[in-house]
């Protein structure tokens, strides 16, 4: 794939690259959402520093390169940048289309590397939003949604950001489905959802993405009630402290919320 003409992140800090031994030692902490393991490749660290510096282009090109466990690195940087840089809806499905296909790669090589189905999952649950999620669970991506996600915390069971997204999955399936449906043809309960993004927010207490996640899944599953536990959710959100560059785009975007 060609990186060539992609936006540069718009929030370049030196606090957010990680030179030397640095990563090393800010591993755990910049990792502890995704339960990515230390590697070992010199190539593959250098895909990470980009990557957590905000320079996607860079780590998508060198993570690719270096294949094997640069795949994730890759799949991450990319993730993040359809995410939040791109505003083209196609240019982001294929983005998303593309990190599918290298995740299954990936899975094939690689199956106990947890971030191989995650990012599958991410992947697919994005492009299930761009094509309505209605669509997409007419088209079975539903069950390959949560089959993704089911592996990656069988494989990492503290692996934080894959309980925001099963729990987030289980709220827009009951959200367009209904509870009875939801439940019966993709296993998604409220209780369910509420618990996962608990759980979340316990790994991974300085995140603001599982407080705007939850926020959001509270609101789908629970309606106007719990509308003011969602604001409240968003202001502590837009007041976490990023050490890096996605975390960044989380606070930012948060704070756009808040504002409009």
């Amino acid at each position: 794939m060609s990186t060539k003409g992609w936006r540069k992140f718009p929030h370049p800090d030196k606090a957010y690259e990680y030179p030397g031994d640095a990563l090393k030692k800010n591993w755990a902490r910049l990792h502890q959402g995704d339960c990515e393991p230390w590697p070992e490749s010199a190539d593959v660290q250098d895909a990470w520093r980009a990557y957590h510096a905000g320079d996607f282009a860079k780590a998508v090109d060198l993570g690719i390169k270096a294949g094997g466990a640069g795949i994730s690195a890759a799949n991450k940087a990319a993730m993040i940048y359809a995410t939040y840089l791109v505003d083209d809806e196609d240019e982001k499905a294929e983005l998303f289309q593309q990190i599918i296909e290298r995740a299954e790669t990936q899975q094939a090589q690689m199956p106990d590397a947890a971030n191989a189905w995650y990012f599958h999952a991410y992947a697919l649950g994005r492009y299930s939003q761009l094509i309505s999620v209605g669509e997409a669970l007419a088209k079975g991506l539903g069950g390959k949604i949560r089959s993704s996600l089911e592996k990656t915390l069988e494989i990492a069971p503290d692996h934080a950001e894959a309980h925001i997204a099963l729990a987030a999955f289980q709220a827009e399936v009951i959200d367009k489905v209904g509870s009875l449906v939801g439940n019966l043809t993709y296993g998604a309960k409220k209780d369910s959802a509420v618990e996962h993004f608990e759980q979340a927010l316990a790994l991974i207490p300085f995140s603001a993405i599982a407080r705007m996640e939850m926020a959001n899944g509270l609101v789908m599953l629970f309606g106007k009630s719990r509308m003011k536990k969602a604001e409240e959710l968003y202001a502590e959100a837009a007041e976490c402290e990023p050490v890096e560059a996605m975390e960044r785009l989380d606070v930012e975007a948060a704070k756009a919320e808040l504002e409009d």
